[in-house]
């Protein structure tokens, strides 16, 4: 990504809101084709790999287990966080497999997003009858600078 005059562009596309919101609408229609697929009630781990296979297959650019340093008042104390999956450098994807989704799990997705400087994130908990219903969705103050369309 290169930043110039407070827009940023990846190769030609000019990255905004719009482009951001619809890579996660992509995003969230490989996840939903993973539920239906295998359903709930799987490891964590499962839905990461047939995840990762979705996403590439619809043209998406991922990496996974993204190290992430923790940088604290401008001083890097090492990468000791691990993002789920990255896709196009721009979305952090989070996933769980879990009965109840907790406060924790939002203010972790946060902070990740803070740390790693990306705009947006996707937390998916596949261990439910509707992921969509449990979907949230969070940005950042990035986010909110990048153009509308």
């Amino acid at each position: 990504m290169i930043v110039s005059n407070n827009y940023i562009t990846k190769g030609d596309v000019l990255i905004t809101q719009k482009y951001i919101n619809d890579v996660s609408y992509k995003i969230v229609g490989c996840a939903i084709e993973v539920h239906k697929q295998i359903g709930p009630g799987l490891l964590e781990s499962v839905y990461h790999s047939c995840l990762i296979e979705e996403l590439k297959n619809n043209d998406l650019n991922v990496r996974s287990q993204i190290q992430i340093p923790i940088n604290f008042k401008g001083k890097d104390l090492g990468g000791m966080l691990k993002l789920d999956i990255l896709v196009n450098n721009l979305i952090i994807v989070d996933l769980k497999a879990v009965d109840v989704m907790i406060p924790l799990y939002n203010a972790q997705l946060l902070s990740y997003l803070k740390l790693a400087n990306i705009p947006k994130g996707l937390l998916i908990n596949f261990h439910s009858e509707n992921i969509v219903q449990q979907l949230v969705p969070m940005v950042t103050e990035e986010f909110s600078k990048l153009p509308k369309e």
